[in-house]
């Protein structure tokens, strides 16, 4: 499994980051990060666009409190790369990232 969360952990970095890429040389608000503003009035533009973004908020809180959780009881070391990788490039990267760190650990055991 280990292996299938690393390869988890790219394809989450690089899927949605191809658009990323797209809209930061479109808009030039580099990663979403260099105009916030911007960045927060398109998330919250519809109802539908803020339906997913609500959703994704409330998932990151969950994955935080719950990784956290998880760190600390099975003695990961090193889980706020996960949570890095989380708030630069998105979800998709920072849990299987986490994952992969879980069953590293697993095996060490």
């Amino acid at each position: 499994m280990k292996k299938t969360y690393l390869i988890l952990t790219v394809l989450g970095f690089a899927l949605p980051n191809y658009f990323v890429l797209r809209e930061s040389i479109s808009s030039g608000n580099i990663l979403l990060w260099a105009d916030p503003a911007a960045t927060f009035s398109s998330m919250f533009a519809d109802n539908i666009t803020t339906a997913f973004s609500i959703d994704l908020l409330f998932v990151v809180i969950v994955f935080l409190w719950l990784s956290y959780r998880e760190a600390q009881a099975r003695g990961i070391k090193g889980y706020g790369w996960s949570w890095l990788c989380t708030f630069a490039f998105g979800l998709s990267a920072g849990l299987p990232l986490f994952l992969y760190m879980r069953e590293k650990t697993k095996e060490a055991e």
